[in-house]
Parts: structure tokens; C-alpha cells; sequence
């Protein structure tokens, strides 16, 4: 791990798919993992330069990450500028 995730939670939704789907739960751990070691998925390379100054000036991190064969499950993850909280959700919870 590249930076303290501080308290995780996500939201209902996230937690309802994550009981209900096995495949899906090992997704947001496996995605989780990659945002915490600087992998930050499905975003564009202006967003992920972001993030690595912000690895350094204490801005929030923000990763997208796309489930392989499913496409329309995808997942955000936010860890907040004071990495004291890191937030899983679906993009339209936003």
C-alpha cells in the first residue's frame, strides 16, 4: 500500500451487490487493492497524473475501475484528502 485508505465504506448499493455477488465482491477487493497500490484503472492519463502529484501535495485520489466482461459495472474509489476515509461507489451515486 502506496497511502493510508483510512476508514473504508461504501455505499448501499455497493453493499447489496457485494452480498448478493460473489464475482463482484472479489472485483471491488481486487479494485481496492489496485487504488491502494497507485493503479488507478479506467481514467485518463490527466487524471492519473493528478493523482500521483496529489500522492505528493495531499489532494483526494480518485480510481475507476471496470469489471472485466461487465461492462456496465463500474466503480469508483475515493480517498479523501486527509486519507481518512476512502469511499467506494457507483458513479451514479455521485
Amino acid at each position: 500500500m502506496k497511502f493510508p485508505l483510512g476508514k473504508l465504506v461504501w455505499t448501499r448499493s455497493i453493499n447489496e451487490r457485494v452480498a448478493d455477488d460473489v464475482i463482484f465482491a472479489k472485483f471491488v477487493f481486487e479494485s481496492l487493492k489496485r487504488h491502494a497500490n497507485c493503479d488507478w484503472g479506467a481514467i485518463d492519463n490527466e487524471d492519473k497524473q493528478r493523482n500521483n502529484e496529489a500522492l505528493e501535495t495531499g489532494e483526494r485520489l480518485f480510481s475507476a475501475y471496470i469489471q472485466p466482461d461487465k461492462g456496465d459495472s463500474k466503480i469508483w474509489i475515493i480517498t479523501e484528502a486527509s486519507r481518512e476515509i476512502t469511499t467506494i461507489l457507483f458513479p451514479k451515486e455521485y
